[in-house]
């Protein structure tokens, strides 16, 4: 035969119904987990004497010429290693290239052949100084 009375929860404060012969003090197990650690943080709180906590002082870094000297060829070894580990067909193109590429096709617009006419029977050309498409009359 079961007691049917209701006790009240250490932590929530609600009423609730004994689950064990023994008598319970909370009312599901998140209530006691949360009981503990209210109890755990307190007494830290409790027991850590105030001259040992103290506040972190803020670093104050400095910039040193060898610091700067350090980075600087840092980034110059990296630079030189990628440079020579890039096969030169990976490497971008620069302003030259596409000049030696214009000088080389000798014509500022090339001749786009996987794209359709358009309505008025033009072709499509790649300006290569604009960037740009533009539709011409074949010659």
């Amino acid at each position: 035969m079961r007691d049917n009375k209701f006790y009240t929860c250490a932590y929530c404060f609600k009423e609730f119904e004994p689950k064990r012969r023994r008598v319970q003090r909370y009312c599901s197990n998140t209530c006691r987990s949360k009981a503990y650690h209210a109890r755990k943080t307190e007494s830290q709180v409790l027991t850590t004497p105030s001259s040992e906590v103290t506040t972190p002082t803020p670093h104050n870094e400095n910039m040193s010429l060898a610091g700067v000297g350090n980075a600087a060829a840092g980034v110059l070894a990296a630079n030189a290693i990628k440079s020579l580990l890039t096969k030169e067909s990976n490497k971008p193109a620069t302003k030259g290239d596409l000049t030696q590429l214009l000088e080389k096709l000798n014509s500022r617009y090339h001749f786009i052949k996987n794209m359709q006419p358009n309505e008025f029977g033009q072709y499509p050309y790649f300006d290569m100084v604009e960037g740009v498409v533009v539709y011409m009359r074949n010659n």
